[in-house]
């Protein structure tokens, strides 16, 4: 296997991340040279069974790291390389599992600047376990060989785009591993007139059950031969080198033949990237934190939604709210709005997570077009306030917030502002004004603030002096306002 097949080839400053000492390792490598994939295993790798895998995900990184074994030069130079248990640690910056399918999300988006129309997300059944697995897919411009191999790696980024939601190009390692332990990616991208379809497997399985002491990226790429009109192996580093790989996603991978692995590219059409997640985590209940299969219908009921707002196709956060019966009219109106909704249901959550999308981009839920929801529309007396931040007497950015009642207001006991970032939803319904009796109910506002940087997770905002001040900006104009 080459260094071209592990996670840390290449390793750049990533200055995203923190990494604790006790998951890095110096070991000597070649940065072109061949390898053996053992050299990073601890001496148990025999067993196959030095690390049992957890499948609660907050449990998941319970285990001791195992000594490292193997040469400590080669060719003289060294490089970073990265322990599997980084994996876990890197992805419990997301607390919140739909937070985790937005970063997904989010890299479907950056890609209309590529021709995206959609991005789709589904159940599907591994093959090999007859278990739930999570589909991501959109019809993008796809990755090239290097390109899946940088997303798969830790500290790249190819987002040029000062509009890209992404930034560090961590999202998809810290996503991908909060939802399950493991993630197939398949990839089909046209670059300099070569169309070319890439395989790589990022597996907190295999590496725990195998010991690796590094993290280690089985992949393969093909390349269309026009002479031949059919797809044949492109040889990176040689035929071992793939039949190695191919050998490796056969044996951790839902497919168990080479045809199956192929068979995934029928539906990607000339460009575009799938991604599979499987082994989905547990919550600390044994419940799948992804609930693909309670009667949605009955969770609506359950919270007394109107008939328009039962949908059957949704992804529901496990252990969704069950409410008693009420008559109270403000608390169904106040369960029926989708503020309440968005901490449960995934549709309810994707419907407001962009600011704005293009009328002809389309985000599918398992088989449904999810309905754009504008907050700013569910407002009745709205005004429109600019705010322009400074720092030292020197004006740092500006922006424009639409204020007013929820339509339902004063029965609906919500109120907070929306706050968004470069398009995307970082802070739903923030509520920065004390609300205590009447004073701020059901004031509700929405802001597009590109002026502040939001968390790595992109669920909150750094606690930067700007960020303080639009809060306190905020809060004196739901006052001023009512």
């Amino acid at each position: 296997m080459s260094p071209n097949s592990v996670i840390s080839e290449g390793f750049e400053e990533n200055r995203n991340l923190q990494i604790s000492n006790k998951f890095l390792t110096r070991s000597g490598i070649s940065g072109q040279g061949m390898f053996s994939a053992d050299r990073f295993r601890p001496a148990c790798h025999s067993s196959g069974s030095c690390a049992p895998l957890v499948r609660q995900f907050w449990n998941a990184g319970d285990y001791e790291v195992q000594q490292f074994v193997g040469p400590a030069s080669h060719n003289n130079q060294n490089r970073l390389c990265v322990h599997p248990k980084f994996l876990h640690s890197n992805a419990t910056s997301h607390k919140w599992v739909f937070g985790a399918i937005a970063e997904l999300l989010d890299n479907a988006v950056d890609e209309i600047c590529n021709g995206a129309t959609f991005v789709k997300l589904d159940k599907i059944i591994n093959p090999r376990s007859g278990s739930p697995a999570l589909l991501i897919q959109d019809d993008g411009g796809g990755m090239d060989p290097e390109s899946l191999r940088r997303c798969m790696s830790f500290g790249f980024s190819d987002k040029q785009s000062c509009s890209a939601i992404g930034h560090y190009g961590n999202g998809f390692k810290t996503s991908t591993m909060r939802l399950g332990a493991d993630v197939i990616v398949f990839s089909r991208c046209m670059n300099k007139r070569v169309l070319t379809q890439s395989i790589g497997l990022l597996s907190y399985t295999f590496l725990r059950q195998e010991g690796y002491n590094d993290v280690v990226v089985p992949a393969v790429d093909y390349y269309f031969d026009p002479s031949s009109g059919v797809f044949t192996n492109l040889l990176r580093n040689g035929q071992k080198q793939f039949s190695s790989n191919l050998s490796m996603l056969l044996k951790w991978s839902p497919f168990l033949t080479e045809t199956e692995l192929l068979k995934n590219f029928d539906d990607i059409g000339h460009h575009g990237t799938k991604i599979i997640i499987y082994n989905l985590w547990f919550d600390d209940m044994g419940n799948m934190e992804l609930d693909f299969e309670s009667n949605e219908k009955e969770i609506y009921k359950q919270l007394y939604l109107e008939p328009m707002l039962i949908i059957d196709n949704d992804i529901i956060v496990s252990g969704a709210p069950k409410q008693v019966e009420t008559n109270n009219n403000s608390v169904m109106l106040t369960q029926n709005y989708i503020a309440t909704r968005l901490c449960f249901s995934l549709r309810a959550y994707s419907s407001i997570l962009y600011l704005h999308t293009p009328e002809y981009f389309r985000i599918i839920l398992r088989g449904q077009e999810v309905e754009h929801h504008s907050i700013a529309r569910d407002l009745k007396f709205c005004e429109c306030i600019k705010y322009k931040p400074q720092v030292g007497g020197r004006i740092e950015g500006e922006v424009i917030t639409t204020i007013g009642f929820l339509k339902e207001a004063p029965l609906v006991n919500v109120h907070g502002f929306n706050i968004y970032h470069k398009n995307r939803l970082i802070l739903p319904f923030c509520q920065v004004a004390c609300t205590s009796g009447s004073r701020g109910r059901g004031v509700v506002g929405v802001l597009e603030a590109n002026f502040i940087k939001p968390t790595h997770d992109k669920q909150g905002f750094e606690k930067s002096s700007l960020f303080k001040k639009l809060e306190t900006r905020l809060k004196e104009m739901t006052y001023e306002y009512w």
